[in-house]
Parts: C-alpha cells; structure tokens; sequence
C-alpha cells in the first residue's frame, strides 16, 4: 500500500525542489537538505527558522507579553536571543539553562525560574542576577528562599505552583497536574492555600501570582480550562496578580495526528478564564508548540538487513543509521512515534515498512518501529525525520561516547551553523 508522506508534519518553508531526481529533492528555508547533509555531516538537526518567527508570533499574539518559551525544549544562545526578538520571555529550570539566557543577553526581568529542587546557589544566582520571577515549587524551597533573602538583604518576585489535580490524558512520564506529583503544591490537600498564606506574610517574597502545569503533549485542550476552573478557585482568596497556565499543548507527530493550535489553545483558556470570572493577567509558557515541528534531523543509512524466519518468511528489514537514542531518546522514554523519509526523493511513493534504528549497543535503540519507507532506499541514503525540534538535542546524550550533532537555522537560502558538531576531543575534555 502506497503511504505519502504527511507534508503536514515538515516545516512552514518546506518546498520540493525542481531537478532530475525522482520527484526533487526537499528544501527547508531555501537549503537544500542533501547539501546541508554533505556540508556539515549526520546526524544533523535543521531547524526552520521562519517557522520558529511564526510560532513565537502566534504565542505573542495569543497570550501578549506574558508569554514564555520553555527553554526545556530547546535551548541554545542563538534560540533564546530569537524568542525574545520575537516578544516572548524564557521559562529556565536550572542554574544552566538560567546562565545560557543571560549569556544570550536576556533581560532577567523577562526570565522566570522554575525547578522542583532548586539548589542554594541556583535560587542565590536567580536572585542576585535579578530574575522576573521564581517559582516555588515547596515548603523547603519557601524556606530556602526567605532565608537567602534574608541574608542578602534583596527581596524576590515569586509565583506559587499550584498542583491542579486535573487529568491530562498523556503518558505518565509527563503528567504533571495530578495530585500524586513532585511538583507543587497540592490543592485538594490544602497545600496549596498553606504555602500561599505563608508566602504572602513574607517580608522577603513579593507574591505575583500561581503557577500551574498539567503536563506535556496534551492534545486535549479542554484538560487546560479543567486546570483555570480549579487554579482559579483555589487562588480566589489571596488575590493574584498573575495565573500562569503553563505549557503543555501537544503536537502531531505522525500521520493522522491532530492537535489544537497556539491561537486555539490561548483562546480555550482565555475563554475559561472568563467564565471563572478570572480578572488576573492570564500568562503562558509553551515549548514543545513553539519548536517541534521546526526541525528535521538528517541521518545517513549505514546498513540495510532483512530478517528472515528459519522458515524464509520476512519478519522485519532493519535500517540503521548513524545517530539513535543518543539524539532522539523520546521513543525509547516514551514509545513516541516518528514519521520518516528520503529527502531526495519526498514524494516518491513509500511501500516500503521498515523499523529503522540507531547505532547504539541497545535493542530498544530504535526512532521509527514502523517506518515507511521507499522501496529503493539504499545504504549511503540521507533519512529524515521531522518534528525533532523538541526533546532531541536537549535530552541528548553522549552515550556509548558517540559526540552530539551539530543544529544549524536556515533561512533565505542561508544555513547559520548554532551548535556546531562535537567531536573526539570534546568526549575527553572533562578527564583528569
């Protein structure tokens, strides 16, 4: 059965290029995907950069200036000094990912610091450095923070997270919203108005509002006006200034796949807030939305093996490639599904099913189960797959010592090299 690829899934700028291959070869930002294979090597994440401008804009517009791009989901200086060129402020949940903002020349005042167990020193930088606003995610972080205030001498701008109770219907590794979570406050325990009622008595904390977050990849955006109803409830009494919604909205990865929009999701939750007679500044912090689709990532085939049954009957075709759960790890964290395709030919019919795999000393080291694939495909192919610009290069790893690969954005026929390559000396460059 013939499977077309779901141009839905590639970038804004994706565009098939005219020439004497099958169908053309693929074009993301005027760069030919081929050429950006041969010049800078594979694995290799391309990201659209006009489709980073776009998504950032439909979060601006959805959500104003109370926008934050969750730098979870990708980060690099050149990455967080575009959000902000596009409005938005950057969500950071480490003292790193707090350093490489500012690093980008950030303003701190568009920062908001979260984690559920921030370090003295991450909540002493944050401080010192001036942070918009930090999140308190415990009594013991509460605590911390009054008393690193107290011996500097400087307050700090707070917001209090929340822990809704609300069902997000996603994987279990990314639920954050119910009342069994390592985040929060609880609500529903009392928690939540305890923490508040102390934060506000505080000399130190200056109380701006809730924070709330019900997970990742939710494509329901109804779970989101299930959290404004209860987070608006349970905040009612102290007051807020500010009611963050968090992050979370889902996108498609795979054919079939449907999720609602930056646009629609503000406007659920907008619309949720009004009918909770919320009249606090509503702010938001998506991530995944905002660089996900974005990006491809170009692998190189290594080898191609049919497996047969003692008997001769096909059980799978195996294709491996140069990269694997070192620059991709959510299938084997998740299960998460990919689609994936030959760049030189991405509208040639694929027949072709296949599990395609990395290089890794690993079975579970596989990106796409079930791969469609041409049936031509050939050792020395460039293989792509899209919407790997969330949780790829940022969950990265170096494991079995193989160096992670390099990014570059590409617009208007020009390829800026952001990340460049790892290489061997990079893997021996902390040993003593």
């Amino acid at each position: 059965m013939t499977t077309p690829l779901p141009l839905e899934l590639l970038s804004d700028t994706a565009t098939i290029n005219t020439g004497d291959t099958n169908n053309g070869t693929l074009s993301v930002g005027g760069c030919d995907l081929l050429d950006l294979a041969a010049e800078h090597g594979t694995p290799l994440f391309v990201y659209d950069e006009a489709h980073l401008r776009n998504r950032c804009h439909e979060a601006v517009d959805a959500f104003g200036d109370g926008v934050y791009y969750a730098a979870k989901a990708f980060l690099c200086t050149a990455m967080a000094r575009l959000a902000v060129e596009e409005g938005m402020g950057i969500d950071v949940a480490t003292g790193g990912e707090l350093h490489i903002a500012l690093a980008a020349g950030v303003d701190p005042q568009r920062l908001v610091m979260h984690g559920n167990n921030k370090s003295p020193l991450e909540l002493q930088n944050a401080v010192k450095a001036g942070v918009g606003r930090i999140v308190i995610d415990s009594f013991d972080e509460l605590d911390r923070l009054e008393a690193l205030c107290a011996e500097s001498g400087q307050s700090a701008s707070v917001m209090l997270r929340f822990t809704p109770g609300v069902e997000a219907h996603t994987h279990a590794y990314v639920t954050t919203g119910g009342n069994d979570s390592k985040f929060g406050f609880n609500v529903a325990n009392g928690d939540a108005a305890q923490a508040m009622r102390r934060a506000q008595a505080s000399s130190l904390l200056n109380v701006i509002g809730v924070h709330a977050h019900i997970g990742s990849q939710v494509f329901d955006a109804s779970s989101f006006a299930k959290a404004v109803q209860v987070i608006a409830e349970a905040a009612a009494p102290f007051d807020p200034e500010e009611i963050c919604i968090g992050g979370g909205l889902g996108v498609p990865y795979v054919a079939g796949e449907s999720a609602p929009t930056i646009t629609q999701w503000g406007e659920v939750v907008h619309q949720a807030c009004a009918d909770g007679g919320v009249t606090a500044r509503v702010t938001a912090e998506p991530g995944r939305a905002i660089v996900a689709a974005a990006a491809v990532t170009l692998y190189t085939v290594g080898t191609i093996k049919p497996i047969a049954s003692e008997n001769g009957e096909h059980i799978r075709t195996y294709v491996a490639v140069d990269g694997g759960m070192s620059d991709n790890p959510r299938p084997v964290l998740y299960g998460s599904g990919y689609e994936a395709f030959l760049p030189r030919c991405p509208q040639a019919d694929r027949d072709l099913t296949v599990t395609v795999v990395g290089k890794h000393c690993e079975s579970g080291d596989v990106l796409v189960r079930d791969a469609a694939v041409p049936d031509d495909i050939a050792v020395g192919d460039v293989l792509a797959t899209p919407v790997t610009g969330a949780y790829g290069h940022s969950m990265g790893s170096n494991y079995n010592k193989v160096p992670r690969p390099a990014v570059v954005f590409v617009k208007d026929g020009d390829a800026q090299l952001v990340i460049r390559l790892e290489n061997f000396e990079d893997l021996v460059r902390f040993d003593l």
